[in-house]
C-alpha cells in the first residue's frame, strides 16, 4: 500500500454570484458560508484536496455588480481555491479590469486561449502544476469562444476559438510541460458540457488528459460522462451543489486505480457555515442592503422564467416593455439577459438589477420580411434545443410556429397577418446583440444595413424598466403561444 496515494478533487462552476443561502424546505440551502463549511470539512477528513473552481465566478448579485468584481474576489479568496480558470463572464467588466482582479486574487488563474493579438503574448498563465501529496497534477485552462462576443470592442484581444485549435494547444501544453513525473492531467474549461464531448474526442490519447472539469452550460449530471478515456464532469451552476471526485493512485504503476464522482448538496445536513466566511459576507450585504433594498414595484404575482430555450413568463413582460411607445415594431430580448428563474411579486431595487445586469443600449435596425424570416429560421436551428445559442423573447403580435422534426417554419406572423418578403419590419436588439449580429442572428448587419441606418434608441436597458415598473403596479404576464415549437 505504500505506493497507493489518495487525491479529492472538490470543484465548482458558474457560482453567478450565488452568495447568499436559499431556503429549501425549510433548511438553509447553498450560500459561501455552507460552500466554505463543507469544503474545509472535506480538507479536514481527507489526505489530499484540491478545490477547483471552472469559471463564472461573477456576475448574478448586487454584492458582485456594485463593487465591479472585487467583492467577488475577496470572497473567492476566503473560498481559498487551489486552481481557477477564466469563464465567459469574468471579462464583463473590460479584460483590463479582469487583469486588475486577477492580481487581487491569491489564487492563481489559468488560461490557455487568450492573447494580446499583436504579439500572441498570452494573458494568464496557460497551466499550473500542483503537487500534493507525493502526486503532481498538470491543470490547463480552457475558455469559451463565446469570450469574444464580450470583446468586441477589445480588437487587441483574441482567443483560440475553434475546439480543434484548442486540442491542439493542449497538445502544445502537454508536450511542453507534462514530463515523466507528471502523475495526472487535469483541464478546467468553459465552454460547455457538449463541447467538453467534443474536445475529448479530438485529444490524442499520448496528450495523456485524465480528466475534464467543466463549466459554462450549467449541466447537472448525475454521473460523469466517459469519452476517449477521458472522464468529464460539470456541477451544474450557483453554491448548492458542489462536484467531488475521490481518486485512488497507484504510484508505481503511474495510474488512476479508482476514482469515485458524486455531486454533493450543500446545506445545514451537509455542512456547519463558515463564521469567517459570514462575517465577509455580512459587510458586503450590510453595504448593499442600503443601497438597493428599496421597493421598487408591486407585481400581481410571481412570474417565471424556468429555461431561455423557451417563451417565457418574464422574457414576454420585458419584451413587451421595451416596446411600448417605442419607434420599433418588434423587440427580440435577449434570453440571457434574464437571469432568474422565478421573481416577485414584490421587486425590490436590488432584484431589478440582478435579473437584468447587462445593461445597455438597444440598438433598432430595419429587416425585410424575407430578412426576419431567416434571422427565425437561424435562431430555431438544432443548436438552440441544447443551450448552444444565443435564444430571444419577442414582443407582443409575433407568433412563430416551428416543427423541429422538418425544421420548418409553419407561421410566422405579426398582429394576425402572415409576415411577406416585402414586408419591412423595425426590430430592436440589445448592445451585446448588435454587436454580435452576424453569429447570434445568421444575418450579415452590412446586407441589413442597406435597409436602413441602425440607430441607438436608447442608452440603458435598466432605465426603461425601472420607470416602467414605477409607473404601471400589478404588472402581470402570460406564456401566449408567441413561440410555439412542434415536435
Amino acid at each position: 500500500m505504500a505506493d497507493i496515494r489518495k487525491l479529492t478533487i472538490l470543484h465548482s462552476n458558474d457560482m453567478h454570484g450565488d452568495f447568499l443561502p436559499h431556503i429549501r424546505e425549510g433548511r438553509q440551502s447553498g450560500g459561501l458560508p455552507l460552500l466554505n463549511g463543507y469544503i474545509n470539512k472535506v480538507r479536514r477528513e481527507k489526505e489530499n484536496v484540491i478545490y477547483v473552481i471552472a469559471g463564472d465566478m461573477f456576475r448574478g448579485s448586487i454584492i458582485d455588480e456594485d463593487y465591479h468584481g472585487l467583492s467577488t474576489i475577496d470572497l473567492m479568496n476566503g473560498l481559498q481555491p487551489d486552481v481557477a480558470t477564466v469563464g465567459n463572464h469574468e471579462v464583463d467588466y473590460g479584460i483590463s479590469h479582469l487583469l486588475f482582479l486577477e492580481k487581487c486574487a491569491q489564487f492563481p488563474i489559468i488560461n490557455a486561449d487568450l492573447y494580446v493579438t499583436l504579439n500572441n503574448a498570452r494573458l494568464f498563465r496557460p497551466y499550473l502544476n500542483i503537487e500534493i501529496g507525493d502526486m503532481k497534477i498538470l491543470f490547463i485552462g480552457i475558455l469559451t469562444e463565446e469570450v469574444l462576443s464580450s470583446l468586441k470592442g477589445e480588437k487587441i484581444i483574441g482567443s483560440f476559438i475553434d475546439i480543434q485549435e484548442a486540442a491542439h494547444e493542449i497538445g502544445i501544453i502537454c508536450d511542453n510541460y507534462r514530463t515523466t513525473d507528471t502523475d495526472m492531467t487535469i483541464l478546467i474549461t468553459h465552454i460547455g458540457y457538449e463541447k467538453d464531448l467534443e474536445l475529448a474526442k479530438l485529444l490524442d490519447p499520448n496528450f495523456g488528459v485524465d480528466m475534464i472539469i467543466g463549466g459554462h452550460s450549467h449541466t447537472f449530471l448525475e454521473r460523469p460522462a466517459v469519452v476517449n478515456g477521458i472522464t468529464i464532469v460539470q456541477a451544474g451552476t450557483g453554491t448548492e451543489v458542489i462536484g467531488q471526485m475521490d481518486i485512488v493512485y497507484d504510484k508505481a504503476k503511474h495510474r488512476i486505480a479508482m476514482k469515485d464522482w458524486k455531486t454533493i448538496p450543500v446545506n445545514s445536513d451537509t455542512s456547519e457555515p463558515d463564521p469567517l466566511m459570514q462575517q465577509m459576507l455580512d459587510h458586503y450585504r450590510t453595504e448593499t442592503d442600503r443601497k438597493y433594498k428599496r421597493v421598487v414595484t408591486r407585481w400581481a404575482r410571481k412570474l417565471t422564467h424556468p429555461a431561455r430555450e423557451q417563451e417565457t413568463e418574464m422574457g414576454n413582460l420585458y419584451a413587451d416593455i421595451m416596446q411600448d411607445e417605442s419607434s420599433f415594431d418588434i423587440m427580440m430580448f435577449g434570453s440571457g439577459s434574464i437571469r432568474k428563474k422565478e421573481l416577485g411579486p414584490i421587486i425590490e431595487y436590488q432584484d431589478l438589477l440582478e435579473n437584468t445586469p447587462f445593461d445597455d443600449n438597444l440598438w433598432m435596425v430595419e429587416l425585410t420580411g424575407a430578412q426576419f424570416r431567416t434571422m427565425v429560421t437561424h435562431l430555431m436551428r438544432d443548436e438552440a434545443w441544447r443551450g448552444e445559442t444565443e435564444f430571444y423573447q419577442f414582443s407582443k403580435g409575433v407568433r412563430i410556429v416551428w416543427r423541429k422534426s422538418t425544421h420548418t417554419l409553419e407561421e410566422l406572423s405579426f398582429h394576425g397577418r402572415e409576415i411577406a418578403d416585402d414586408d419591412r419590419l423595425k426590430v430592436a436588439v440589445q448592445q451585446f446583440h448588435y454587436n454580435n449580429f452576424d453569429a447570434f442572428l445568421g444575418i450579415p448587419l452590412e446586407e441589413v444595413r442597406k435597409n436602413m441606418k441602425p440607430r441607438i434608441v436608447a442608452t440603458s436597458v435598466n432605465n426603461i424598466i425601472e420607470e416602467y415598473f414605477q409607473t404601471h403596479p400589478q404588472l402581470d404576464a402570460h406564456v401566449e403561444g408567441r413561440i410555439t415549437v412542434l415536435e
